[in-house]
């Protein structure tokens, strides 16, 4: 028998900044999840960001 991969196999997941629609202005789900993801703290999100960027500052604010 083999053995399964780890879920966490980094090929699984594609860098926001390698994304075909990245560029795209960020989707509604994104931003509701900024807005909730930043209540309480500091961060500022802006109206204007991509997907890819919308991605990486749910990452940042997550950790």
């Amino acid at each position: 028998m083999s053995e399964s991969q780890p879920t966490t196999d980094p090929t699984t997941e594609k860098d926001p900044s390698d994304w075909v629609t990245g560029d795209e202005p960020a989707t509604g789900a994104q931003k509701s999840y900024l807005e909730t993801l930043s209540r309480g703290t500091e961060e500022e999100v802006p109206d204007d960001l991509t997907k890819a960027e919308a991605s990486q500052k749910i990452d940042d604010l997550k950790n």
